[in-house]
């Protein structure tokens, strides 16, 4: 790892009272953990964009499932019906692969040289550490951020599920978890920065970033799966409107459909086979709600957090 990589995804130092790292422990299931940082170098100095590969980019949390399975529903339309979609029976996380983890596959090169273009790909790689020929090619990239009172909730809830599964750790108090994310360690964090890398990315160049909010896709879905399509550079046609095709895959994508079938509840999913680590789907579904953060955290955390989103996203006009 060279040392200017290692200092772009590195986490804030951490002590205990007494002056011991607390941080090893707790980055086993909270912070980045090294599988994450050795596949994004993998990735960095190994991944080859193609011109029209399409990337949806985000921190932990944001909606990531969800918004996995809307464009590849969309991109895939003309290949399958509803009735008999690979979204029934595969996890979106199988679906659409994160790149960072397919250092952890054997022969990755050969699995991504092996899907036909236009390639769908996801990762949690912040901007500012993509590899250069994401960059520098025409690759488009949807990003997609959340609300980050919402995000911590939903990624301590996640932390919790691997620190048992993976880790065999024992649970994180909330109230450790909450610093934790309010000090940038957190996976691919801190997130203020993730979420501004993107934010900024799409005003300097809309034609290749697009920049979402959750909050936003749950209010108005159809007219976000409309814009993701046009994106893309797969619009809906008049009569495919007509026909339904976007209520059906809304449906198709919907929260209480996917998290009901029976790969997403009991199904697994792999880090890599060179890895021991699996989990079970599950730990992608939550709720798929807004504002459930206000149930979990007191005023005072509440406030913190609103203070830290002004003070590091204020100036940029990115508003949560």
């Amino acid at each position: 790892m060279s040392s200017k990589t290692a200092k772009k995804l590195s986490q804030p130092s951490l002590k205990t009272e007494a002056g011991e790292p607390s941080i090893t422990t707790n980055m086993k299931a909270f912070g980045t953990p090294p599988i994450f940082l050795e596949g994004v170098i993998w990735a960095q100095a190994n991944f080859r964009a193609r011109d029209d590969d399409i990337f949806l980019a985000t921190f932990p949390k944001c909606g990531t499932t969800w918004v996995k399975a809307l464009m590849f529903a969309i991109q895939n339309r003309e290949n399958y019906d509803f009735l008999s979609h690979p979204l029934l029976t595969k996890s979106p996380q199988d679906c659409v692969p994160y790149i960072e983890l397919l250092a952890h596959q054997d022969n990755p090169i050969d699995y991504l040289d092996a899907i036909a273009s236009p390639r769908f790909l996801a990762t949690h790689i912040p901007h500012r550490s993509l590899p250069k020929s994401i960059l520098n090619s025409g690759t488009k990239i949807v990003s997609v951020a959340r609300n980050p009172k919402d995000v911590l909730i939903s990624y301590w809830v996640f932390s919790q599920k691997i620190r048992s599964s993976i880790n065999k750790l024992a649970p994180l108090p909330m109230e450790e978890g909450f610093e934790l994310f309010c000090k940038g360690v957190a996976l691919s964090g801190p997130f203020w920065d993730n979420v501004l890398g993107y934010w900024e990315a799409s005003l300097e160049n809309p034609e290749k970033v697009l920049f979402l909010k959750f909050e936003d896709i749950k209010i108005d879905t159809e007219c976000s799966v409309k814009r993701l399509a046009e994106f893309m550079g797969l619009p809906f046609s008049s009569k495919e409107e007509q026909e339904g095709a976007v209520r059906e895959i809304i449906k198709l994508c919907s929260f209480d459909n996917l998290s009901n079938l029976e790969v997403n509840k009991s199904g697994t999913f792999g880090v890599g086979s060179k890895t021991d680590g699996k989990f079970c789907n599950d730990v992608f579904f939550r709720r798929g709600q807004t504002g459930d953060s206000k149930n979990h955290l007191t005023p005072e955390m509440l406030d913190r957090l609103d203070k830290i989103t002004e003070q590091k996203l204020g100036a940029s006009g990115l508003k949560f």
